[in-house]
């Protein structure tokens, strides 16, 4: 007891200055513990700038003159810091009912299908603003921030009817390997590969991949004053050397609401990140890959695309949903979605099948029927 007194007495005595310094030092996570330790620590942790500091190390996106300025017009960055650190975590998919889900689109109500008319017109694609950034192994390797929807002014057009996608990158910086664009080196860290048959047989390169690739892709909305990031930090799963044999694709994302949008009430954001392999040691040069995709798509239980409309009152609506610093909560979520997505898919093979076994033995009583009064 006599310590702990004597530990405040002398904190008491260092300027609030020196604990400043203290505190602009530290990450996020230790800040908002060490905030909890004190008053004096809890007062200064309260300032703006230190969350400033933090969300610039992590999200260096957010040290652009008109993200801090739209950060400020929702709350604030400590605000920002506390609502895009967790990542979303959706405890809803044990508690629908798959079954009453609608087997075809074609049984979907217009209002089903479509959601409400009223909640949509409220919401305009310039209302998100995308603030991303990629980091390999704690360097960060690409950062961008996209204010809108691209070419999603015609709400009453293609995008109101059409599955809805952002892509990050143009053709140039897909198609064009001579092109600098976004690339990845042994000076960044990969593995040098002599060539894609070794890299085949090992896979090292693409396990250096899924464990040094990290994505956070946070969206605002900011007609309502709200933010979340909608990746799962490290990779949720992926494919290698498809479609080529140079491709790496890693799928990151999570699970969002759909509650009174679409008849399943949940849907998969799916943020895709493709890397191609452009060189290799047996080329003469140093192991080289380019980022060739970075998209986000929403995908229902059957992997349907979601159209515009619906997509951005999903998006509203992720916004405002329960979020985990527990990685390994964020992780079940997913992995419990794709359980049951992998379930309905196995019991509609099997309806399919029964109903397919229906039809000929329906068809062979008709042939027996038909021969029957003939004779």
């Amino acid at each position: 007891m006599a310590t702990s007194v004597a530990l405040v007495d002398s904190m008491a005595s260092l300027s609030s200055d020196l604990f400043y310094d203290i505190l602009r030092r530290l990450d996020g996570p230790t800040l908002a513990s060490a905030a909890c330790t004190c008053a004096a620590f809890c007062s200064i942790s309260k300032e703006e700038k230190l969350w400033e500091n933090v969300c610039s190390s992590m999200w260096p996106s957010t040290n652009r003159e008109d993200v801090k300025s739209l950060i400020s017009s929702i709350g604030g960055f400590r605000k920002f810091y506390a609502d895009c650190f967790p990542l979303i975590v959706n405890k809803e998919v044990t508690e629908n009912q798959w079954n009453n889900c609608p087997e075809y689109p074609e049984e979907w109500s217009e209002a089903e299908y479509y959601g409400d008319m009223d909640d949509f017109e409220s919401i305009s694609p310039s209302d998100f603003v995308s603030i991303v950034d990629i980091r390999y192994k704690d360097k960060t390797i690409y950062s961008k921030v996209l204010w809108g929807i691209p070419n999603a002014n015609d709400i009453d057009g293609w995008f109101y009817n059409c599955p809805f996608r952002i892509d990050l990158l143009t053709d140039a910086a897909r198609d064009d390997e001579n092109d600098g664009g976004v690339t990845l080196s042994v000076s960044d860290g990969l593995p040098p590969v002599a060539s894609m048959e070794r890299e085949r047989k090992d896979g090292k390169l693409w396990q250096e991949l899924c464990d040094g690739l990290r994505l956070s892709w946070i969206v605002v909305n900011s007609k309502i004053k709200q933010a979340a990031n909608l990746a799962s930090w490290s990779p949720l799963g992926g494919q290698r050397h498809w479609p080529t044999d140079k491709d790496f694709v890693l799928r990151f994302g999570s699970v969002l609401p759909a509650k009174d949008i679409l008849p399943c009430q949940v849907v998969e954001c799916i943020l895709r990140m493709k890397f191609r392999v452009i060189h290799t040691e047996g080329d003469g040069t140093q192991t080289t890959l380019k980022l060739t995709e970075l998209s986000m798509q929403l995908e229902d239980m059957e992997g349907a695309h979601v159209y515009g409309r619906n997509s951005l009152l999903i998006l509203k609506e992720a916004l405002s949903c329960h979020r985990s610093k527990n990685y390994s909560e964020v992780l079940e979520s997913c992995h419990l979605y794709s359980k049951v997505q992998s379930e309905l898919k196995e019991e509609k093979i099997r309806n399919e099948s029964r109903l397919d076994r229906l039809c000929i033995l329906s068809g062979i009583a008709a042939f027996l029927m038909f021969w029957y009064y003939m004779l």
